[in-house]
C-alpha cells in the first residue's frame, strides 16, 4: 500500500515538471504501456502511470476552463454567486465568484476585485456585474510566489475587476442550508460584530473558520519566525484533536447513559467523524483538514469494523483519496509539510519500546518535525525557525488544548447565548495575548531566524536519509555520523559572478521598476517595485524572497531614481527587512527618515572591477520623471544603462552632455517602453543590442506602446518584457553576456506563456 501510494504520487508529481502537456499521441502510449504493465503484474509501475495519466487529464480539464483570449479587456455582462469569504481592506474588495450566466462561455470559477465598492459584500449573494477579465497572469520572479500556480490549483480560470459605470445588481442570496461559504459568512459576521474591537479577533476567526485576513502583517512575521504559522489556521492537528476528545467524550458517555444496543466505541466513532467533517469544513476543506479528515475516517472505520489499522497504511489510504480528488494538491507546499509531518511524528512514536514520558515525547515530536522538515522549509523559503521547537512545545498546548475549543465553544454559543460566548471569547482573548507575548519574546531573540541561499533539490538525496538515520531508534549504531549529510544543504553556496562581471536581474514588478545588480562582492538595488496596499509591496513580494534565493544578506546601496510610488513603493519595507549599507535618490524628502545620500550626475565608485557612474539628474528639468536618477554600468565585456523613467527631455540632456559615451550594450526601456521615450536619436547613440522592459501584463498604459517596440524593430534591436517573459536575468559567463527569461527557462505549463 506504501509503494504503490508513493508510486501514484510519483506519478502525479513528474507531471507537474513538464513545461507543455503530453498531446493524445502520448497519452495513448503511456496508457497501453501500463494496460501491458498490469497484464506482466507490474503494479507499481501500473500506479505511476495511473497518477501520470490522472494528472494529465485533470490539468487539460482545468487548462480548458480558462479563459479565451479574444476574451480579454472587453466588458463582459455576468451573474453568479460569491462563493468564500471575501478579502476586503480599504481600497477594495477581493472575492472568488462562480458564474451561472454570461453571454460568453466563461471559466467556472473566476477571481473579481472590486475598486472601493459602495455596497456591503458577503459570501453567498448573487450579483450581477459588467467586468472586464483577463487570463490568469502573476508575476514569476526566482524565490517569490507564483500567483498563476496558485490560481491554477484552486481552479481559478480568470481575474479581472467590476466596472462600476453599469451598477453592480444584487440579486439576494443562496441559503445557508446549501452553502459552507454562507455558513462560514454568517460566524465571520457575528464574530465580527460580538468582538468588535478585540484584539484577538483576526485569531480566533482563524482558528475557527480558517479565515486569516484580519491577522496583522506584524504578527505574521511573529508566526513565521517562530515556525508557529501551522498553529493559526485550521489544521490537521486541530481537526485531530477535537475528533479525538469527540470521541473520548462520548464513548464515556455513551458508556453509562446510552443505548447498548449500539457499542459506544461505534457511536463514538461515529462522532469522531462528524465533529471532524464539521470543523474541516469551517476550514473550507484545505488541504491539511482533507488529509486528516481522510486519515481520522479510516481510523474510525476501523474501530467500527474492529478491524487493525497501520498508520502507514492509513496516511498511504489518505494520499490516495486526497489525489484521486485533486492531483494539483502536490502543487501546495502545505501538502508536503503536513504529510511529512505526519509521517515523521508516526515514524518517531511508532514501535518503540520503552516508558513514555508525556513531556519527553512532546519535546521528541517538536525536534523531530522541526529538524525533519527544515531541508524542505530551507528549498522552498530559504529560511528556517531555530526557536521553533522551543516555541511549538509551548504554544501547540496552549492553542490546541485551550485556545481552539474554547473558541469553538464561544462560536456555539453566540446564538443561544451572546453573553455565555463572550466570556469564553474573553478567556481565549487572554490565552492568545499569552501566547503572542511570549512568541513575540521568542521572535526577538538573536538568530531567531536562519536564512540560507536556496539548496539545489538534489541535495534531498542526502537529507532524506540522515533525517531517517538521526531519528532512528537508540540502538542504530553510529546514527549520530548522519549529521555529517546536512553539512552539503547547510554548505551550499548561492553563485556569484566572477570579477570584472556581474549579474543582472529586472525584476517582474508588474507595472513597475526593480533591478538587482550582483557584483562578486556587492549587490546594488536599483528602484524597489510598487506599493499594493497597506501591508503589501514589491519589498515583502518580491525583492527580499528573491535576496535570501540568491543568499544575499546585506545590500550595499538601494538607488530609488525618483519618487513615483511604482519605483519607491517597496523601499521602506525592503530596509526593515535587510540591512542597507547607504541610500541613493533624488526622492530626499520620501526617504528621510533613512539617512539618503543625493542621486547626481558625476558619481562614481568601482566594486570588484565593475565601473558605477550616475549620468543624471544634472540639470533640473520640467517633470520629475526627467529628473529621475540615471545609472551606466562598465564590466570588463559589457555596458549596461539604466534610465529609469527619463522621457524626450532628458534623453536630448543625455546626448548633449555624453554623446558616444551613452553607447551601451543593454538598455533597460525608458519609462517602461512609454511612447514619450526612446526617441530614435536616443536610441541611434545608446545603440543597444538589447532593451529589457518592466511592464505589467494587459496594463491600463498599454507600455510597451506599438510605436516604440516598431522602433526596436526597425533598428534591429532584441527586446524582451518582463510581462510575458517573467524576471529576466543577465549573466557574464566566459567573457560574453547572456539572458535567461524566467517563462522560457522556469516556466510550468500552467504559466501564461
Amino acid at each position: 500500500m506504501i509503494i504503490s501510494a508513493l508510486c501514484f504520487v510519483a506519478g502525479i508529481l513528474c507531471v507537474q515538471q513538464f513545461s507543455e502537456l503530453p498531446g493524445l499521441y502520448w497519452l495513448l502510449m503511456i496508457t497501453m504501456a501500463g494496460l501491458v504493465l498490469a497484464c506482466l503484474r507490474h503494479w507499481r509501475t501500473v500506479f505511476f502511470i495511473i497518477g501520470l495519466l490522472w494528472a494529465v487529464l485533470f490539468a487539460m480539464q482545468r487548462l480548458d476552463d480558462r479563459l479565451p483570449t479574444t476574451l480579454e479587456s472587453i466588458e463582459i455582462p455576468v451573474t453568479g454567486v460569491i462563493t468564500d469569504l471575501p478579502d476586503l481592506n480599504k481600497q477594495r474588495s477581493t472575492f472568488d465568484f462562480k458564474i451561472t450566466q454570461s453571454p460568453y462561455k466563461l471559466p467556472h470559477k473566476i477571481r473579481l476585485s472590486w475598486y472601493y465598492p459602495d455596497q456591503t459584500i458577503k459570501s453567498g449573494q448573487k450579483w450581477s456585474f459588467v467586468v472586464k477579465l483577463k487570463r490568469p497572469h502573476g508575476s514569476l520572479n526566482p524565490g517569490g510566489f507564483d500567483y498563476e500556480k496558485y490560481l491554477f490549483s484552486q481552479g481559478v480560470g480568470a481575474t479581472g475587476y467590476i466596472r462600476t459605470q453599469t451598477k453592480p445588481l444584487l440579486l439576494g442570496r443562496v441559503s445557508g442550508w446549501f452553502s459552507i461559504a454562507v455558513w462560514r459568512q454568517t460566524i465571520a459576521d457575528d464574530l465580527t460584530q460580538l468582538l468588535q474591537g478585540n484584539s484577538s479577533l483576526g485569531l480566533i476567526k482563524a482558528l475557527t473558520i480558517g479565515d486569516g485576513s484580519d491577522i496583522s502583517k506584524t504578527k505574521w512575521d511573529i508566526f513565521r519566525k517562530t515556525g508557529t504559522t501551522h498553529l493559526v489556521v485550521i489544521s490537521g492537528s486541530h481537526v485531530g484533536l477535537l475528533a479525538g476528545l469527540a470521541y473520548l467524550w462520548v464513548l464515556k458517555l455513551w458508556a453509562r447513559f446510552g443505548y447498548l444496543k449500539w457499542a459506544p466505541q461505534t457511536i463514538a466513532a461515529i462522532s469522531a467523524i462528524i465533529v471532524a467533517t464539521l470543523y474541516s469544513g469551517l476550514a473550507g476543506f484545505s488541504v491539511p483538514t482533507q488529509r486528516a479528515l481522510v486519515m481520522l475516517s479510516v481510523w474510525m472505520l476501523s474501530v467500527i469494523l474492529q478491524r487493525n489499522s497501520k498508520p502507514y497504511n492509513t496516511l498511504a489510504l489518505s494520499l490516495f483519496a486526497v489525489l484521486a480528488y485533486d492531483p494539483l494538491a502536490v502543487l501546495s507546499v502545505g501538502f508536503w509539510l503536513s504529510y511529512l509531518a505526519v509521517g515523521l511524528i508516526v515514524y518517531v512514536i511508532s514501535g518503540r519500546l520503552g516508558k513514555h514520558n508525556t513531556v519527553i515525547e512532546m519535546l521528541k515530536i517538536n525536534a523531530a518535525t522541526s529538524l525533519g522538515l527544515s531541508p524542505l522549509l530551507l528549498i522552498y523559503f530559504q529560511q528556517i525557525s531555530v526557536i521553533s521547537p522551543i516555541a511549538n512545545f509551548i504554544a501547540v498546548p496552549l492553542i490546541s488544548f485551550l485556545s481552539v475549543p474554547l473558541a469553538l465553544l464561544g462560536v456555539a454559543s453566540m446564538a443561544l447565548s451572546p453573553w455565555l460566548a463572550m466570556q469564553l471569547f474573553q478567556i481565549t482573548d487572554g490565552s492568545l495575548q499569552v501566547l503572542m507575548v511570549f512568541l513575540n519574546t521568542c521572535a526577538q531573540l538573536p538568530m531567531a531566524l536562519y536564512t540560507h541561499a536556496q539548496p539545489p533539490f538534489w541535495l534531498l538525496l542526502f537529507t532524506v536519509p540522515a533525517v531517517l538515520i538521526l531519528l532512528a531508534p537508540v540502538g542504530m549504531p553510529y546514527r549520530y555520523l548522519s549529521v555529517l549529510l546536512f553539512l552539503p544543504m547547510f554548505a551550499s553556496t548561492a553563485d556569484k559572478p566572477a570579477a570584472g562581471s556581474i549579474k543582472l536581474t529586472v525584476l517582474d514588478v508588474g507595472q513597475a521598476l526593480s533591478i538587482v545588480i550582483q557584483t562578486q562582492q556587492h549587490s546594488l538595488i536599483f528602484d524597489a517595485g510598487s506599493k499594493y496596499s497597506e501591508d503589501s509591496d514589491a519589498g515583502i513580494s518580491t525583492l527580499l524572497p528573491f535576496l535570501r534565493y540568491e543568499g544575499i544578506n546585506t545590500v550595499d546601496t538601494l538607488m530609488i531614481s525618483h519618487a513615483d510610488s511604482d519605483h519607491i513603493g517597496g523601499a521602506a519595507s525592503l530596509i526593515k527587512g535587510i540591512p542597507v549599507k547607504a541610500v541613493l535618490t533624488t526622492a530626499m524628502r520620501q526617504l528621510q527618515d533613512y539617512q539618503p545620500i543625493k542621486c547626481e550626475a558625476g558619481q562614481t565608485w568601482e566594486w570588484d572591477a565593475v565601473m558605477f557612474r550616475v549620468l543624471a539628474p544634472i540639470t533640473e528639468l520640467s517633470s520629475e520623471n526627467d529628473n529621475a536618477c540615471v545609472l551606466q554600468i562598465k564590466t570588463l565585456t559589457t555596458s549596461y544603462l539604466l534610465p529609469s523613467d527619463i522621457e524626450a527631455e532628458a534623453e536630448t540632456a543625455l546626448m548633449t552632455n555624453y554623446g558616444q559615451a551613452l553607447k551601451s550594450d543593454v538598455l533597460i526601456a525608458p519609462h517602461h517602453g512609454s511612447k514619450t521615450s526612446s526617441t530614435p536619436a536616443y536610441l541611434a547613440v545608446v545603440d543597444p543590442k538589447v532593451i529589457l522592459i518592466s511592464a505589467g501584463y494587459l496594463s491600463k498604459f498599454g507600455h510597451p506602446h506599438p510605436d516604440v517596440t516598431h522602433r526596436y524593430q526597425q533598428q534591429g534591436i532584441e527586446w524582451f518584457n518582463t510581462a510575458e517573459q517573467g524576471a529576466l536575468t543577465i549573466t557574464e559567463p566566459n567573457d560574453h553576456w547572456q539572458i535567461e527569461a524566467m517563462r522560457t527557462t522556469e516556466g510550468k505549463y500552467w504559466n501564461n506563456k
